[in-house]
């Protein structure tokens, strides 16, 4: 089985490794010649800079690119792919990536899947894979991958492209939303420095997530923020309540804080426990790193 990674980037590097691993005959493409050929000594795996050289002779091929030159890099694979193949993209979004496919791949099946874990993963076991079909063809594949993955220990999830992308935006875009905001709030703030040596517990987690979200790749987030559909209802949604409770604080209402506050305890309570002891746990570790 011979694959083709179209991006060297760490997603692109990690399933080059993990492919070679697994048995197959891997090509990784990238643009640059000198980091293709270091990594051809350094992974001793075929690499090249033509990405339409690349594809011809794959039996899959994965696109490990940056979603914003997405498009382009489908554009240019495009005619020289067939029907024996198959084309899949590791993008956190969907719809828009299957939406390209779709446009510009006529014969080969195409799939859109998401890695629901980073390059510092020890391969797939206990990790989250989604697989989003759109069609029979692409249903015969998923399931196909599937058993596959779940034989190499992974928690694989099939659903429509749109779903993914309405999970998405309350799993990846709200947090990071929350986060870039959160981070410009309290960058502004003359005494942030000061405030993080007398950090308690809730503060912890506060600015743990604004500095780990400012830290992320750019492009990755603007692309998220900006093509999932139903995020910034959401987003919206979130700054009404921020505005609610607002007004709350400011009028000093402590009576409908308080009742506010045990309506959500009594939400919580209705949902899966296992998500208040993942909270758990996290509370422990955050306070075993004060004392």
């Amino acid at each position: 089985m011979k694959t083709a990674i179209l991006g060297a980037g760490k997603m692109g590097l990690w399933f080059a490794k993990f492919c070679k691993e697994k048995g197959d005959t891997v090509i990784l493409a990238s643009r640059s010649a000198e980091k293709m050929a270091k990594l051809k000594e350094e992974l001793q795996i075929e690499t090249t800079t033509d990405f339409q050289k690349a594809v011809q002779n794959a039996d899959n091929i994965l696109i490990c690119t940056s979603i914003s030159s997405f498009e382009e890099i489908i554009k240019t694979i495009a005619p020289f792919t067939h029907k024996e193949q198959v084309i899949m993209d590791i993008c956190s979004i969907k719809e828009h990536p299957v939406n390209i496919m779709h446009q510009y791949i006529k014969d080969a099946t195409v799939l859109g899947t998401h890695p629901v874990f980073g390059p510092g993963s020890n391969g797939v076991t206990h990790k989250a894979y989604v697989l989003t079909p759109t069609n029979q063809q692409e249903e015969k594949t998923a399931e196909k991958y599937k058993q596959w993955l779940e034989k190499e220990g992974a928690n694989v999830f099939i659903m429509t492209p749109q779903k993914h992308d309405e999970l998405m935006s309350i799993i990846l875009g709200l947090p990071q939303f929350i986060g870039l905001v959160t981070c410009e709030t309290l960058l502004e703030q003359k005494n942030f420095t000061e405030s993080k040596k007398l950090a308690g517990t809730t503060y912890r987690m506060l600015f743990t997530l604004a500095e780990a979200t400012a830290q992320e790749t750019p492009d990755i987030y603007a692309n998220i923020q900006t093509k999932l559909s139903n995020l910034s209802n959401i987003e919206e949604h979130f700054i009404q309540n921020a505005q609610t409770w607002l007004d709350l604080m400011k009028n000093k209402n402590t009576t409908e804080i308080m009742a506010r506050m045990e309506r959500l305890r009594t939400k919580l309570a209705k949902t899966d426990n296992n998500y208040s002891k993942s909270y758990e746990t996290m509370y422990r570790m955050l306070q075993s790193t004060e004392e």
